[in-house]
């Protein structure tokens, strides 16, 4: 299975820290490690910048912010660390945090260091020689649901986590702040998407009463799987944008990147996990067994699916504008007017047919 766990690369020219400083830090802070340090970085993400080191048989996860960039990115270390912290002991899935700190003179920045969740990660298709029959392909997909709901139902409070977003209004302030994003990211080639902003804007549901921790990420490339075991979810990553708000929204957004093998071709094409596969829950199952496990009446499917779609868009929509205005020559960028266009058609059928 070797194969298919998620790989560290060699490190991006002008991203490299220094190996021995990091080790010393380390050393100071983590007891019993022994052995040489090596360290990789891991290819993905567009915002803070992570890497693997070893040392001896030991493999951590180190987070930083981009060099260059002051703003409050230095906050986000501190948060993300708080938020790992916080919710390790009630949400087993989260990395063991190990340290965080602001002392400049390791890297020059703050950073924070955590144990690698050793698993399988999947990507747009099932790695070579790994296969999901129907029955396991539903049991995998009802176990990430069923992460999520727990995520969910985590004491907050209790946690230490209460000023850790504003709940209140969260709805209404997604629903406005990604369309004013949308508005302020459309290029002259951009479908408009009024109608669908229009549509958020008059079906927003009020507050669904419910407030919990969202990771407003989550979905399968985020989520580690039990190599011994591939329908276990062992790990959930990537917590830089987790905040308080309405788990519904965090539904939806996940639910935005879910494409069904039977979805359109223009939807299939942007399909980015193997989410097709035969077994796989439908949309609506996902929705329908969030509200058994949750303990509410789900009957807004419509609204939340809908905000998925166009939150996707909205992320696409901004990363295009950049290349757009050549703030990046990174050609993958420049296809992504097709998947927003489709983003729009599919939002557009789903207002169609709604009885909203």
């Amino acid at each position: 299975m070797g194969d298919v766990m998620d790989r560290a690369t060699s490190i991006r020219s002008g991203e490299e820290i220094d190996a021995q400083k990091v080790l010393e830090f380390l050393h100071d802070h983590i007891p019993g490690l022994e052995g040489e340090i090596e360290i990789l970085q891991f290819p993905s993400g567009f915002s803070n910048l992570t890497y693997l080191v070893k040392v001896g048989n030991r493999e951590m996860v180190l987070r930083r912010p981009p060099f260059g960039r002051k703003a409050k990115t230095a906050h986000d270390m501190k948060r993300e660390y708080k938020i790992l912290s916080a919710l390790k002991p009630v949400f087993p899935y989260c990395p063991q945090p190990l340290v965080y700190t602001e002392d400049e003179s390791v890297m020059g920045c703050p950073f924070y260091v955590m144990e690698r969740i050793q698993g399988i990660i999947l990507r747009r298709d099932l790695p070579q020689g790994m296969e999901f029959n129907a029955k396991e392909a539903r049991t995998l997909s009802e176990n990430l649901i069923k992460a999520q709901s727990h995520l969910h139902s985590v004491d907050y409070i209790k946690a230490g986590l209460a000023d850790f977003g504003k709940p209140e209004g969260y709805v209404r302030r997604q629903v406005e702040g990604w369309s004013g994003r949308y508005r302020d990211a459309r290029t002259p080639d951009a479908p408009d998407f009024e109608r669908v902003m229009q549509w958020l804007h008059d079906k927003m549901p009020g507050e669904s009463g419910l407030v919990g921790i969202i990771h407003n990420d989550f979905k399968f490339d985020n989520a580690v799987l039990n190599p011994s075991d591939p329908t276990e979810i062992i790990g959930i990553l990537d917590w830089e944008m987790a905040t308080l708000g309405d788990p519904l929204m965090d539904l939806g957004s996940s639910l935005g990147y879910w494409v069904e093998k039977d979805d359109p071709e223009e939807m299939q094409v942007i399909r980015t996990m193997p989410t097709h596969l035969e077994g796989m829950l439908t949309r609506k199952e996902q929705f329908a067994l969030y509200g058994e496990l949750m303990g509410i009446k789900t009957d807004k499917f419509d609204f939340y699916y809908c905000f998925g779609l166009f939150r996707l868009a909205v992320i696409a929509q901004q990363i295009y504008y950049r290349f757009y205005h050549g703030q990046t020559k990174d050609q993958r960028f420049g296809m992504l007017m097709g998947p927003i266009r489709a983003l729009e058609a599919t939002a557009l059928k789903v207002i169609e047919k709604s009885d909203l």
